[in-house]
């Protein structure tokens, strides 16, 4: 409970610098345990006035790679009849707006649970590949989005999150989100490996995110996006919403990654703080 105005208050005198204020120390790297030693530098937190969801809400009916639902849900206590209500969830792992971590895609690695908490609130960066992504539902982001990005914004932040924007949410409900073709191929932009190697070995980067369900576009077979970055011990975001919403670069992002032992991801309630 909060007496009248006291929300009004906080927001008032909260900033990104007051809210990290008690892990100020560690949060300033953001990152330093995925990245090489020497790599954490100071960061700011500047000021935010608003915050944006970036989470899609997860239904039976959500799309997933391999055509079941993401979700199942069964009542076991009814408020009418027992004073409360309570559910009980059937969850695939990596379904909805949702979390990849570094032992998804390899033998050994951190699960959500062994995520630090430090690397899940970093710098937003948006490359935003919309005019080609409609021109080519194959797309992959390249070497040269990412150069072009920073020509307009300043080198990538140090131990930040790269999203590819493909505007790929405004096709959620329709086929086209998934583009299953004839030949039961999917059709939807992602991430090129080239580019993957780049923020790699030339960035401080701590996770990429994109707007599809997979890390590497639709028709890939090998998946190399995904294993370069997971065993890289780097996460990665499928299925973000509403990165039209936040600016190309500003933005901090907060990954409420699950912290579920025994995991390889999960259903992730992400927010940009603008």
């Amino acid at each position: 409970m909060c007496a009248p105005g006291c929300i009004e208050h906080v927001r008032s005198r909260l900033s990104r610098r007051s809210f990290f204020k008690g892990a100020g120390a560690v949060a300033a790297g953001a990152a330093a345990a995925l990245l090489p030693t020497g790599a954490a530098e100071a960061r700011p937190f500047p000021r935010f006035s608003r915050v944006r969801d970036l989470t899609h809400t997860l239904t039976p009916e959500f799309p997933t790679f391999f055509g079941v639902p993401g979700i199942g849900m069964k009542q076991l206590k009814e408020f009418k009849k027992d004073g409360f209500n309570l559910m009980e969830w059937t969850v695939l792992e990596h379904s909805g707006t949702h979390i990849d971590t570094p032992i998804h895609f390899s033998e050994s690695g951190a699960g959500p649970d062994t995520l630090e908490v430090d690397d899940l609130v970093v710098p937003l960066a948006v490359i935003n590949v919309v005019a080609k992504a409609d021109a080519d539902a194959d797309y992959q982001l390249t070497p040269a989005d990412i150069r072009q990005w920073e020509r307009r914004n300043g080198r990538l932040p140090s131990g930040c999150c790269v999203a590819m924007h493909a505007g790929w949410g405004r096709h959620l409900g329709s086929a086209k989100f998934l583009g299953k073709d004839d030949g039961g191929v999917l059709h939807f932009p992602g991430f090129h490996p080239e580019a993957t190697d780049m923020l790699l070995k030339a960035r401080r980067v701590a996770g990429i995110a994109v707007d599809t369900i997979s890390l590497d576009h639709g028709p890939s077979k090998d998946f190399k996006t995904h294993y370069a970055w997971l065993p890289a011990g780097r996460w990665g975001l499928e299925s973000v919403a509403n990165l039209d919403k936040v600016p190309p670069r500003g933005a901090t992002l907060v990954v409420g990654a699950p912290k579920i032992k025994g995991a390889t991801g999960g259903p992730t309630r992400v927010l940009a703080l603008i």
